[in-house]
C-alpha cells in the first residue's frame, strides 16, 4: 500500500530531516525521497529558503547553518565511528593497488583498514606514518614496510612534520592514499595541523597517483589549514552516502570518484 501524500508542512519537516542527516542533497535525491515532482520540491525549497532554513546550491539544497561537524581527533573515538563504511571504502581503494607498487598509507582508521586487503599482493612496499598500520602490516611478512618517522602525535598514533616529509621525499611512490578529517568543494582537503599538511603535501609531490579516502560524514567540514584542492587529486574513494549532486561537482573538478555499493 502506498503511503498517503504529505501535506506541505510535513514535506518541509521531512526535507529538513533529510538535510540534517546528509548536509546537502540534490533535487533528484529529494524528489525520490519525498515521492513528488521536481516542481513540488523546488516550491518547498523556495518556502524554506524564505524562512531562512535552507540555501539553494547548484542542483540541490543545503541547510542554512550547516557547515558539517568534524569527527573527533582522538584515535580511539574515531576508530569506533562508521567502521563498516570505512572498511568498504578501504576494500574499494585496495582495488587500485597492483603487484610491485610502492604505496603510501596516510594516518587514520580508514587507511589502516586497507592493510588486510593487501594480503594477496606480491612485491609490495608500503610506506606509512601510522603506527597502527605498521603493526597490522607486521602480520603480512610478504609486504616490505617503511615507516616515515617524525614528530609523534600520541592521540592519533601517527607521526608527521619535516622529518617525516624528508623521508617521503626520498621515496618514489606509485600510489598514495591520503586520509581526510575534513573536506569540501570550496576548500578541498583541510587539516588542523601544519605538520600534517607538510607531510601530506610531500606525499603528493612524491606520488605518481593520489587517491583521497574520505567517507561522506566528513564532507562539508573545514579545518583552518589547506592541504590541497580537489582538482589536484586523481581519485576520490568514498561511500554511497555522498549525494549524486556532490559527486558530479567533484568529478567536474577532475578526480575520478569511486563509491562503495
Amino acid at each position: 500500500m502506498s503511503r498517503a501524500p504529505l501535506i506541505p508542512e510535513q514535506r518541509h519537516q521531512e526535507l529538513l530531516r533529510l538535510l540534517r542527516s546528509s548536509g546537502v542533497l540534490s533535487i533528484h535525491d529529494l524528489t525520490a525521497a519525498l515521492n513528488v515532482s521536481h516542481m513540488t520540491v523546488r516550491r518547498d525549497i523556495t518556502a524554506l529558503e524564505k524562512s531562512g532554513q535552507v540555501v539553494s546550491v547548484q542542483g540541490g539544497v543545503r541547510l542554512a547553518d550547516w557547515t558539517g561537524h568534524a569527527p573527533p581527533r582522538e584515535r580511539a573515538s574515531r576508530a569506533a565511528l562508521e567502521m563498516p563504511r570505512k572498511q568498504a571504502i578501504a576494500g574499494r581503494a585496495a582495488e587500485l593497488v597492483e603487484d610491485g607498487m610502492v604505496v603510501f598509507l596516510d594516518a587514520g582508521t580508514t587507511c589502516q583498514s586497507v592493510v588486510p586487503f593487501l594480503a594477496g599482493r606480491k612485491d609490495l612496499t608500503v610506506v606509512t606514518n601510522d603506527f597502527h598500520a605498521v603493526l597490522a602490516l607486521c602480520e603480512l611478512p610478504s609486504v616490505h614496510t617503511v615507516h616515515t618517522g617524525g614528530e609523534v602525535d600520541v592521540s592519533s598514533g601517527s607521526s608527521s612534520g619535516p622529518l617525516a616529509a624528508r623521508t617521503v621525499g626520498a621515496i618514489n611512490l606509485d600510489l598514495a592514499f591520503l586520509s581526510a578529517g575534513s573536506w569540501d568543494l570550496s576548500h578541498g582537503v583541510t587539516s588542523f595541523s601544519t605538520d600534517k599538511v607538510l607531510l601530506k603535501q610531500a606525499v603528493m609531490a612524491a606520488a605518481g597517483s593520489v587517491a583521497l579516502l574520505a567517507d561522506s560524514t566528513k564532507w562539508g567540514t573545514v579545518e583552518r589549514f589547506n592541504v590541497t584542492t580537489l582538482d589536484r587529486l586523481d581519485t576520490v574513494v568514498t561511500d554511497a552516502g555522498l549525494p549524486e549532486a556532490v559527486v558530479d561537482r567533484i568529478t567536474e573538478e577532475g578526480p575520478t570518484v569511486l563509491r562503495t555499493a
